[in-house]
Formats: C-alpha cells, sequence, structure tokens
C-alpha cells in the first residue's frame, strides 16, 4: 500500500495543484457510481507525476461509497493472486452469493478450497459478481495503486473485471505507469507535468525562504513539472545552491534523480534505520509484527524507526508504509548484494512456515547466494501450491528459480522443463522458448528431450498455427512412441490437426504424411476414444475416406457414451465433432456438440468454450437455425473480447454467407485470409473459397462461385466438411452454367464420401447434386433428394433440394408443380432467415407467374438493443439470471437490469411471456 494517506493535509493538497480538470473528471466518475453506473479508469503517467495523489483525493470525495484499495508491489509480482486478496479478503463472506462453480473458483485461487485449478476467467467472473454483490449495500469504489506491480494473476483478473463492468455502482479505477495489453478499451487518463505556473506555485510550497530566479527556472525546467519532483528534489538543497544554482543541473532520468534524492536522504540515517528500511523494503505485505520480528533478530530495536518516521519517509502503523514507491525502491537497491540477501533471510526466518509457506520461500530463494537445493525444493512445493490455485504465472516463477538454484544437472533440466511447461500454460510463449535452451544445456535424457520437443511444437501451434507446427508434431510423436506410448498418440491427433489448419500450405509435411507416421504408432491395451479416432484419421487419410469411416464411426460412439471424463471430454470432442459433422452425422454432430459446450460452460473451461461454440454454430447453421447460432456467435465474440483469446471469424463468414450478406463474407474474407497466408494456415484459404461460393450461388451469381469453388477445391487432399461442402457448391454452380463436365469429378469425389457415410444428410446432398448434373433423371434424384433431407436436421439442404427442383419443373413448362416445391423452399427460406436463397426462391416464383408474400417484422423485437435481445432470448430459452450473465462475461445485477428494459419495451411483466413476443427460440440449445 501507498502511504500518502499518511502525510499532512497540506501536503495532499499541494500535489493536487493544477489538476483541476482530473479532479473534476474523478467527481464525475464517482457521482455515476453513486447513480447506479459501473465505470473503468486507468490513470497513467510517469512516476510522481501524481497517480496516488488523485487516488487519495478519490477516496476522500467518496464519502457515502465503499472505497476499497490495493497496491501492487514489485517484489510481489511473484506471488499468485496477492492483489486480488487484497481486494476480495474482506468481502468473502458474500461468496455464497455467487453460482456454485464461480465460489469454488475463487476459493481455490485463494488456497482455501482444495481442487482442480480454475480457469482464471471463472475467477474473474466470481469477483465481477462478488464485488457486484457488495456494492447493492454502498456504492463501490475501488483504487488499485501500481496496477504495473500486480502480480499477473490479479492484473489479468482485475483487467478483465474493468472491461466487463455495466449496471453495478462499482467505479474500479488504475493508477498505472503505462497501459499494457490487458486494459487496453478501458477509458484513460493521461497525466503530463504540471504548466509551468501550476509548477512554480506548488514549488513555492516547500521552498524554505526566497530563491534566486535562475534556480527556480532551472528547477521546473529540470522537472518538467514532475509534482513529486518539485516537492522532494529541492529538499536538502544548501542554500547557496538555491542562492546561485551551483550544482543542481542533472542529466539522469527523473525517476532516477528522484529515487537518487530518496537515497541521498536514506544514507544520512544511522545503520540501524537504514537496515530497519532495508528489510521493510523487501516484504511487501507491510505486516509491522512480521517486519519487526525480523529486524529483532539483528538486535534492531523501536527506536531505529525514529529518524524515518520524523522525515516522513515511512510511517510505521498498522502498516509499514513508504511515502512513495520510488522511496521503497531506493532503501531496498541502495543496500548492497549481501545486506538485501540478509534481509531476506531474516524476514524468511521471521515468516510462519505453516501459515505462508510461498513467501517464506520466496524470501529463502532471495537469500540464496548460490545454489542450494532445500530452497530449490521448498520453491518447486509452491509451484505446485500456485498450480493447483490457478496461479501459472506465479508457479513458473517459482520453478524458474528453482531451476537457477539447482546445481544438479539433471534435476535443473526437470525444473527448467516444468517452468517453460507453466510458461507455457500462462501465456508467455517467448520466456518458456528461453527455459528450453536450458533444457537443452542440461543434458536431458531422452524422455525430458521429446517432451521439450513436444513443448516447441506445442508453442509453434499456438504463436502461429501455421506451416512449420505439423512437422515439429510429428518429430515429437516419433520420439515419444518408445517413450510414452499414450502420449505419442495424442501428439500424433494433435499432429493431424495441425496439418489440417496448415492444408496445402504446410512445409514438408502433409496430412497424409502424418497419417502414414501414426499408422506405424503402438497399439494401446485398451483403445481410449482419441486412440479409436485417431486409428479411424490415420486410416482415412491414407487409404481413403471409405475404409477410415467404419472406424470413425466407432470412434464417435465411444466419445457418446456418458461414461466420457471432463478430461477426455474438453481435450478430444472438438476432433469428435468435426468428425461427426464430417462423416454427414446429423445426430451424432447435435449431440456432442451440445455435450461440448455445455462441458465447457459447467467446468468454467473459458479457454476451450471458444472451440466447443465454433463446433456448435457450424452444426447450428446447416440446422437452419440462424437466429441460434447468431446468438451464439454473438456469444464466441463476448468470450473473445472478455478473455482476450482471439478466434477466426470462420463461423461469422459462414453463417454471413447462409444470410447472403456479400459485403459482411468479403470483409470477413480480406481480414483473414492475408493473414492466414503469412502464417501458412491453408485452412483459411479454403475455407474462404468455400463460403465466397456458397454465397454467390446464394444470390444467383454462378460464374463466380465456380471460381471460388474450383480455387478451394484444387488440392487433392480430402478435408471432410471444407472438401465436400465446397464439392457441393462447384457443381451447383457448374450445373447452372450449363457446363456439366466441369463437375464430374466433383461428383465423384462427393459420392466417394457420401456413400461411406450412409447417412441421409449426406445421400441426400449427393442426390441433388446428381439431379443437377443428370436432367433425364432428375425428378427421381429430386425427390430422392427430398426424401432423405427431409429426415434430418439439415433444413438448409432441404430447402435448396426443393428450390433447384422447382427451377427444374418450371424450366420444363410444369409451372403448378414448380410453384409447389418453389413456395416451400420460399417459405422455409425466409422463415429460417436465409436471405441469398429466399431471395432466389421468389425470382423463381415470380417467373412461374406466382406472389410472395414478405414476412412482417416482429412489432417489438426490433426496439430492444442487442443485448438486451440477447439476454432476453437466453431468459426465454429457461437460463437463469447467474447462468446469463456467466454466458456473456457480465454480472447478475447487469442481466436484472437489461432484463427490467426489455420487459418495459416489449410490454410483458415475467420471463414466462417471453415466448409469445419472442417467438423464434433456438430449439435444441435450451439448458441441459
Amino acid at each position: 500500500m501507498n502511504g500518502s494517506a499518511n502525510l499532512p493535509e497540506w501536503r495532499r493538497a499541494a500535489e493536487l495543484t493544477g489538476r483541476r480538470n482530473e479532479c473534476q473528471m474523478l467527481d464525475q466518475l464517482i457521482a455515476a457510481v453513486r447513480a447506479g453506473e459501473s465505470r473503468g479508469l486507468v490513470v497513467h503517467g510517469e512516476p510522481g507525476v501524481g497517480k496516488t495523489a488523485l487516488l487519495e483525493y478519490m477516496a476522500v470525495q467518496a464519502a457515502g461509497c465503499q472505497v476499497v484499495r490495493v497496491a501492487g508491489v514489485e517484489s510481489e509480482m511473484e506471488l499468485a493472486f496477492a492483489g486480488l486478496h487484497q481486494l476480495c479478503a474482506p468481502q468473502l463472506g458474500r461468496l455464497d452469493a455467487l453460482p456454485g462453480p464461480q465460489r469454488n473458483a475463487l476459493l481455490t485461487a485463494f488456497g482455501i478450497r482444495e481442487g482442480a485449478a480454475p480457469d482464471r476467467f471463472l475467477v474473474g467472473l466470481a469477483v465481477l459478481g462478488l464485488l457486484s454483490e457488495v456494492a447493492v449495500q454502498r456504492p463501490l469504489i475501488c483504487l488499485i495503486d501500481d496496477q504495473q506491480w500486480l502480480d499477473q494473476a490479479s492484473a489479468q483478473v482485475l483487467s478483465f473485471v474493468a472491461r466487463r463492468l455495466g449496471t453495478e455502482s462499482i467505479g474500479l479505477v488504475f493508477a498505472t505507469r503505462t497501459v499494457g495489453r490487458g486494459l487496453a478499451g478501458v477509458p484513460g487518463l493521461a497525466l503530463e507535468g504540471l504548466s509551468e505556473t501550476d509548477a512554480r506555485a506548488l514549488l513555492d510550497t516547500v521552498l524554505p525562504g526566497p530563491i534566486d530566479e535562475r534556480v527556480r527556472d532551472q528547477i521546473v525546467f529540470e522537472t518538467r513539472g514532475n509534482p513529486l519532483a518539485l516537492l522532494e528534489l529541492p529538499r536538502g538543497l544548501a542554500p547557496a545552491e538555491l542562492a546561485g544554482g551551483f550544482g543542481f543541473p542533472s542529466s539522469a532520468p527523473l525517476s532516477g534523480s528522484i529515487e537518487a534524492k530518496f537515497v541521498r536522504q536514506i544514507e544520512l540515517f544511522p545503520e540501524p534505520t537504514r537496515r530497519l528500511l532495508q528489510i521493510a523494503a523487501a516484504d511487501p505485505s507491510g505486516d509491522p509484527a512480521l517486519i519487526w520480528r525480523a529486524a529483532g533478530s539483528l538486535g534492531i530495536g523501536f527506536v531505529a524507526a525514529e529518524p524515518a518516521a520524523d522525515a516522513r519517509l515511512v510511517a510505521f502503523d498498522t502498516r509499514v508504509r513508504f511515502r512513495h514507491p520510488l522511496a521503497r525502491s531506493a532503501a531496498y537497491w541502495s543496500a548492497s548484494a549481501k545486506d538485501r540477501q540478509e534481509a531476506h533471510r531474516v524476514l524468511a526466518g521471521a515468516t510462519d512456515q505453516r501459515l505462508d509457506p510461498d513467501r517464506r520461500a520466496w524470501h529463502r530463494a532471495q537469500a540464496a547466494s548460490g545454489p542450494d537445493e532445500d530452497v530449490a525444493a521448498e520453491l518447486e512445493r509452491s509451484a505446485g501450491r500456485a498450480q493447483a490455485r490457478g496461479g501459472l504465472s506465479a508457479a513458473a516463477a517459482f520453478l524458474e528459480r528453482s531451476a537457477m538454484l539447482t546445481l544438479d544437472p539433471e534435476g535443473q533440466g526437470a525444473r527448467a522443463l516444468a517452468a517453460a511447461q507453466a510458461k507455457y500454460q500462462a501465456g508467455l510463449p517467448n520466456a518458456a522458448l528461453s527455459l528450453l535452451s536450458m533444457v537443452d544445456e542440461s543434458g536431458a535424457d531422452e524422455m525430458r528431450q521429446a517432451r521439450a520437443d513436444l513443448l516447441r511444437a506445442q508453442l509453434a501451434f499456438t504463436v502461429n498455427r501455421g506451416r512449420d507446427t505439423p512437422s515439429l508434431l510429428l518429430k515429437a510423436a516419433a520420439r515419444l512412441e518408445q517413450l510414452d506410448p499414450a502420449l505419442a498418440r495424442d501428439t500424433y491427433l494433435d499432429a493431424l490437426r495441425a496439418a489440417w489448419y496448415a492444408a496445402h500450405l504446410a512445409r514438408g509435411t502433409s496430412l497424409r504424411d502424418v497419417a502414414r507416421a501414426a499408422r506405424t504408432a503402438p497399439a494401446p491395451p485398451v483403445p481410449r476414444p482419441p486412440d479409436l479416432l485417431l486409428d479411424g484419421l490415420a486410416v482415412r487419410y491414407t487409404e481413403g475416406y471409405a475404409t477410415g469411416a467404419p472406424i470413425l464411426h466407432r470412434a464417435l460412439r465411444a466419445f457418446s457414451r456418458p461414461e466420457l471424463s471432463a478430461e477426455e471430454g474438453l481435450r478430444w470432442l472438438w476432433f469428435a465433432c468435426s468428425t461427426a459433422v464430417d462423416l454427414f452425422d446429423d445426430d451424432t454432430s447435435d449431440i456432442l456438440t451440445r455435450r461440448f459446450v455445455q462441458l465447457a460452460r459447467d467446468t468454467g473451461a473459458l479457454t476451450t468454450l471458444p472451440l466447443a461454440l465454433t463446433t456448435r454454430i457450424v452444426v447450428q447453421i446447416y440446422a437452419g437455425k440462424l437466429n441460434a447460432a447468431a446468438m451464439l456467435l454473438e456469444e464466441l465474440k463476448t468470450l473473445a473480447e472478455g478473455t482476450g483469446i482471439p478466434t477466426p471469424p470462420y463461423t461469422a463468414q459462414l453463417l454471413a454467407a447462409w444470410q447472403g450478406k456479400e459485403a459482411v463474407v468479403n470483409e470477413l474474407f480480406k481480414a483473414t485470409t492475408a493473414d492466414a497466408e503469412r502464417r501458412g494456415e491453408g485452412l483459411g484459404l479454403i475455407t474462404g473459397g468455400w463460403m465466397r461460393a456458397l454465397l454467390y450461388n446464394g444470390l444467383g451469381r454462378y460464374e463466380e462461385a465456380l471460381v471460388e469453388a474450383q480455387q478451394a477445391t484444387a488440392w487433392p487432399q480430402d478435408m471432410g466438411i471444407l472438401t465436400w461442402a465446397t464439392l457441393a457448391e462447384l457443381i451447383t454452380a457448374a450445373a447452372h452454367l450449363g457446363q456439366p463436365e466441369l463437375a464430374t469429378d466433383a461428383l465423384e469425389r462427393l459420392a466417394e464420401m457420401t456413400r461411406a457415410s450412409a447417412t441421409d444428410w449426406g445421400l441426400g446432398t449427393e442426390a441433388y447434386c446428381r439431379a443437377l448434373l443428370n436432367r433425364e433423371r432428375a425428378e427421381r434424384y429430386y425427390e430422392e433428394a427430398i426424401d432423405h433431407l427431409s429426415r434430418t436436421r439439415i433444413l438448409g439442404q432441404l430447402g435448396r433440394a426443393h428450390l433447384y427442383y422447382g427451377e427444374w419443373l418450371r424450366q420444363l413448362g410444369r409451372r403448378d408443380e414448380a410453384r409447389n416445391q418453389l413456395r416451400t423452399a420460399h417459405e422455409l427460406f425466409t422463415s429460417l432467415g436465409i436471405s441469398g436463397f429466399a431471395e432466389r426462391a421468389a425470382f423463381e416464383l415470380r417467373a412461374s407467374g406466382a406472389a410472395t408474400r414478405k414476412r412482417a417484422a416482429p412489432a417489438r423485437d426490433d426496439e430492444l438493443t442487442a443485448q438486451e435481445a440477447q439476454i432476453a432470448g437466453m431468459a426465454r430459452d429457461g437460463l437463469s439470471n447467474p447462468e446469463i450473465a456467466t454466458r456473456l462475461f457480465i454480472s447478475a445485477r447487469t442481466v436484472q437490469y437489461h432484463l427490467r428494459k426489455a420487459f418495459t419495451k416489449l410490454g410483458i411483466t415475467s420471463r414466462s411471456q417471453l415466448d409469445r413476443v419472442l417467438p423464434n427460440g433456438p430449439e435444441g440449445d435450451r439448458p441441459v
């Protein structure tokens, strides 16, 4: 914590000189919070510019509000959730108001409850919910000073909360030197030096008497209007210096000059006082009992505090607080390395190992002057505790320091690898790579080196997901075959996924190469669902779709069993869902994608949820539930904003293509393809071609559709849905252009897959494609397509079969029959929101002599804002306020606020009436 509150009133007032506009802005923020709004603000600027003074101003002005203070301290950055604990510890009595998963996540993060490491975004939702509950009684102002020194876990959670504030009567104000990526998007207040007039006025408050004008000008110039420098640098200058200006100019950085001023002040204290300040600076907890126990072990008594207290440099009260963070830094770094180590040694000795083992371990590590196995082992245990609580960055720091203190090369390599894995999980890929070099230098054994290779490949996929990743994963899998067969098989699956993403842009290793290698992997004694999936994919990509399909159907049955563990589901359901769609299995794809989404939500696996939502959106689009897909897509966007995890907009592009929104499709295409080509992600290029072909076929622009489809199918390797869906578009375009010969090969490739799948979805798709190309037998094929597709969930394709059948009948002059088919297609497309194809059907209906009616727009739905409509739709589908809040990364209070507004606009009074005013619900996506 900062010690400004212990300074005299005149000093706090002086620090606000020239900050009238800034104070007014803070007053407005306080007024908004009192009025029921929530606001976030980042106050940023160089050290000493007045950030802390403004926080102090807010604390005084926020009368009637609850004020909670948090301060980051540089030496505490490695203790997971330390900053968050400052904020939440006084409020833990309200945890019962939170949903169970959120409550458990926060308790686990604080080490109060044992359990699996919580997802950090679930912890963020818990903190948001907890603060909103606290704010119900009185508006809440949270002041976070020195945000740049918060531990990473706390910084991530608090920046998440700041971006998700709504209507909870919460003010969240950060003071930081620079605005990092985590706080991007939160409103900011940049502080600069004072104007010359205000700087002179502030300087006058600390001058002991008259001063030479040249010296005054020089001080103002040197300090650049920095308030702390104006208040601190003149103190201690000799009268001759103030009179004549000799000796003041300095080329040192401003913060360095101020810190040097504090160092000079500290150097004048007696040695016991200096040692006491070094001990106090080395422990950020500010616990006076701990500091006095540590000082007492060196024979330092209470009297040692008097010189520093008299100089107002440090306040020894219920907490030990330095006047400014630079004063703390000066006290710590002005000590010799030996004295700093001794300060940490006595602090470690004074820290209760039972109550705070991690802080004790960290002090012991800082006290070590060389390798120390006992300390290294203690750090390793601390890392395990941090990892169990979800403090991955803290675990990585403990493990890295543990490796540095390990003398034995083998042990050092093992700890360095564990540290690299923790860095990877914490989202620090570059730091992980540097630690892997230590693993190499340690002379790691074969198993450790294989795991290092695997981690390098995983890092490459995470960072780039491009052309080199398949070969890296393939190398790692081959190396693991004799060392850990189960891990080798998992790695082959990852290599297949990487090769699928890289597609034709992979460097040196194709999808078929990976599949061929995977077939040599040791067979497991008892196959797991992912083992069956690997075997099926390996056969499919080497011997063909038809040979692999039966094995893949068996794998899907294994994934559908209720005994599938949550761990296996979260890891592998993406593969299973994609495979179900590739096999035209609409029932299984519906079951698995719904299960995948529910599992990710129930377990709070918010880093996996984007993958789950993506698979579910694709299935809903093919089922013609475009409204449901749009709602899930909004959730996916909200998730990306809340977590900062980017998600390629492929599903948004697919939805827009079915909706006939050309501008949206092309904008998304441009945004994704250039980056995909640069990184070597061929998937992006193939996907873009398929979706634009679909769009242009819907708009009746068959020449453009054919060009896109031909480019996307030029690579002969089967890519599942990307292949068969694009082949169907190529056939459609070529048939409408009267060039069936261009589609003959495409039909044979498609038929190989559809007949092997033997599903109504696949056979129906093949049948309408055959009808398009074979006009003599078209009627039989169209009726066969409609029969098959009518038994599926795939309503969009069913509508297309009716449309193409109606077109064919009209061209033969069978107008009555044509109108029946076209009207069915038009009504189906219109009800589903498939606008492009609906316009095609309307055009054909008019050509057949029939009139079309436009559907009336809902009377009230368009009055709602996008968020109100989304929340009302979820409430209609049976979700509770906490469940909606969790999906949308907002608080339950904000959900309640938006629902009240929606009810008023819709003219209803309860959730039970939503079905009447919002009739088009996402069937099949209700809570399970």
